[in-house]
């Protein structure tokens, strides 16, 4: 007997939606060991702040980043609990879903 899984709610969808662009990978990958405001991530992914804007308003728009002002610059940090309801989405299909190894390609010729 299958389980059907429920539909993904709005929160997860917009998690996946966040790590869908390379540009949002990088600033997670960025903030995975440290909080960093606007000015050193931009430095680092080597982009204007007006591009990075975007981006980092989708992940935190996503849940998944969280942000605080200091003065006048704007820290971003990971927000784990959001990573933990997507890594928990993909935890049911793993317990209902057995994934089968990739059958070898047969080479036709």
């Amino acid at each position: 007997m299958k389980t059907i899984l429920s539909n993904p709610s709005t929160e997860i969808i917009a998690g996946f939606h966040a790590l869908s662009d390379p540009l949002r990978i990088r600033v997670i990958e960025l903030l995975r060991s440290q909080e960093l405001c606007v000015c050193e991530l931009c430095e680092q992914l080597e982009t204007s702040q007006s591009k990075l804007s975007f981006h980092l308003k989708t992940l935190k728009e996503s849940g998944l980043l969280r942000s605080r002002q200091q003065g006048r610059w704007i820290y971003y940090s990971l927000n784990l609990s959001q990573f933990l309801a997507l890594e928990e989405y993909l935890a049911e299909y793993r317990r209902f879903s057995p994934v089968l190894p990739a059958r070898p390609c047969l080479d036709p010729s």
